[in-house]
């Protein structure tokens, strides 16, 4: 199978292709731009062909699969043109903007019966997977809380997050990893109970934001958000023995051996996990066909939720 990339994003460039040349099942094709100069950086680097624009990569009978790391505005017009154009699609999350657009994206690849992808990658690190096993197994205790927080300090003003038109906000952009993995831990039951959106005076999108998530369960996540924040990437789970916090749980680069820490009344212990590329899990995992649609389907209807509820119990 060989996959292409719609545009010249960094992540692209530093994340994605690092990880596709570890995976030999699938072969990376080339890069659309219509910047030539960006694109001869990635084939310089990674070999490839550059495609002068998008339709031309999409045109190409030979590439099986595209990735898309474009800003968010520009996810469903070109998803859409992807899956028309029979690829498979590995979407950078958000996967749209909105829950309209993501549910007609899903809809027509499920009618053609291609593969769909949003990269939330952290749920392919094995750190993810061992406190999963720490929570089923009662190490913890009973659950009490789930929280988690994933914010980072304000970046340059001409970044695509700070512009409405390119789909930006703290929402669309830091906050659906937290959303994401309180769907993760609560289950397909999840739902909205309470959200707060803070779009400050002088910018056209939410700054910052929090939101109270439920199961049918009653078991309740926390969670927290922002781009204009001291930098946090932490979830806590909160039990009736032990308390475990995980300070690297979205972020940990294959480089990385996250920590993770147990806290009871009376002791603190730290346990580092092994280095792990969740991007390159995240391929094989677009590549095997292990993908989760409904799961794409239901952050979209959390995220729309969160933006309704503003300001509501």
């Amino acid at each position: 199978m060989k996959i292409g990339i719609l545009g010249t994003a960094d992540i692209a460039f530093r994340r994605f292709l690092p990880a596709l040349a570890q995976c030999s099942e699938l072969t990376y094709a080339g890069i659309a731009s219509r910047t030539p100069e960006k694109a001869a950086r990635f084939v310089a680097a990674f070999g490839g062909r550059a495609y002068p624009c998008y339709d031309a990569l999409l045109e190409d009978k030979d590439v099986d699969a595209v990735y898309v790391p474009l800003p968010p505005a520009l996810h469903f017009e070109w998803g859409k043109k992807a899956l028309l154009a029979g690829k498979h699609l590995f979407m950078e999350k958000p996967f749209t903007t909105n829950l309209e657009q993501t549910r007609e994206l899903l809809q027509l690849a499920q009618e053609r019966g291609l593969t769909v992808h949003e990269n939330y990658m952290f749920l392919f690190h094995r750190q993810l997977a061992e406190i999963q096993k720490m929570i089923s197994s009662g190490e913890l205790g009973e659950i009490r809380l789930y929280r988690m927080a994933f914010g980072f300090p304000k970046r340059a003003g001409n970044d695509f997050r700070y512009n409405k038109a390119l789909g930006g906000g703290a929402l669309l952009d830091c906050g659906g990893y937290p959303v994401r993995l309180a769907l993760e831990l609560l289950g397909d039951s999840a739902k909205v109970t309470q959200s707060s959106l803070v779009q400050p005076a002088g910018y056209e999108v939410d700054l910052y934001g929090n939101a109270v998530l439920e199961n049918a369960d009653g078991m309740t996540a926390q969670i927290s958000f922002g781009m204009d924040n001291a930098y946090q990437c932490q979830l806590e789970v909160w039990g009736s023995k032990t308390t475990l916090i995980a300070p690297r749980i979205f972020t940990a680069g294959a480089d990385v051996a996250p920590p993770l820490i147990l806290k009871t009344s009376g002791d603190e212990i730290l346990l580092h996990q092994a280095e792990d590329d969740q991007f390159l899990h995240s391929i094989i995992a677009f590549l095997s066909g292990r993908v989760a649609p409904n799961r794409i389907l239901k952050q979209a209807e959390l995220v729309q939720k969160i933006i309704e509820n503003n300001g509501a119990w």
